[in-house]
């Protein structure tokens, strides 16, 4: 169901940066009990990462990490979601899945609640970057995706979210919530869409 004034395109700008987030190993391996279903969704974010670094455009990572501050920070968030407590400092599962490890010099932020700028230095690290668009991927859409995605719009970002390189546990969440961001948030988009836009810009640029 689509609504008059709604799902509107903001589209995509000049300097997009990938956004990663929190495809760490405490949401991808099947020994967590914080365990999402995400192998389609990592494989999307691999061709993502593979464009993204090769037009030497910014990519940063999040994960969640709970170290004494963040226990107490986080003390509400961790008492409705007590499995959160297994993302300890040093853990195998604040890793980033090394399927899509990050590569030396690209930013992995640890974040204790949703939004991937939410009290982390995201904002400052885009703005650096003079960043204009916020590719939104990763776990979960219902969750972390759809608060980051708010989040950018609200800092003054075009918001683009690819459809397969973000997942839920709940597949009516994650259908849902990729309504409410294509509805008022950004665009949703496929992987293929993104590709294209990154082939375009490397022409223009190639052009100049």
């Amino acid at each position: 169901m689509r609504f008059a004034g709604f799902h509107g395109r903001a589209g995509a700008g000049n300097r997009p940066a990938l956004v990663v987030v929190d495809v760490n190993r405490g949401f991808t391996d099947p020994a967590s009990p914080l365990v999402c279903d995400l192998d389609e969704c990592v494989e999307a974010i691999a061709r993502l990462l593979e464009a993204f670094r090769r037009a030497g455009l910014p990519v940063v990572f999040t994960t969640v990490c709970y170290d004494e501050l963040g226990k107490r920070a986080a003390a509400v968030f961790i008492e409705k979601v007590p499995a959160l407590l297994v993302l300890e400092p040093g853990s195998e599962w604040v890793e980033i899945d090394p399927r899509i490890a990050p590569l030396e010099g690209e930013p992995v932020l640890s974040k204790y609640f949703a939004s991937a700028f939410f009290g982390t230095t995201l904002a400052s690290v885009l703005a650096t970057a003079g960043c204009d668009t916020v590719v939104v991927t990763g776990a979960s859409t219902s969750g972390c995706v759809r608060a980051t995605a708010l989040d950018a719009l609200q800092h003054g970002y075009r918001v683009v979210v690819p459809r397969e390189a973000v997942g839920d546990r709940n597949p009516a969440a994650h259908e849902a919530s990729l309504y409410d961001i294509d509805t008022k948030y950004g665009d949703v988009v496929s992987v293929d869409e993104v590709l294209a836009h990154l082939e375009e810009l490397h022409a223009a640029g190639a052009a100049r």
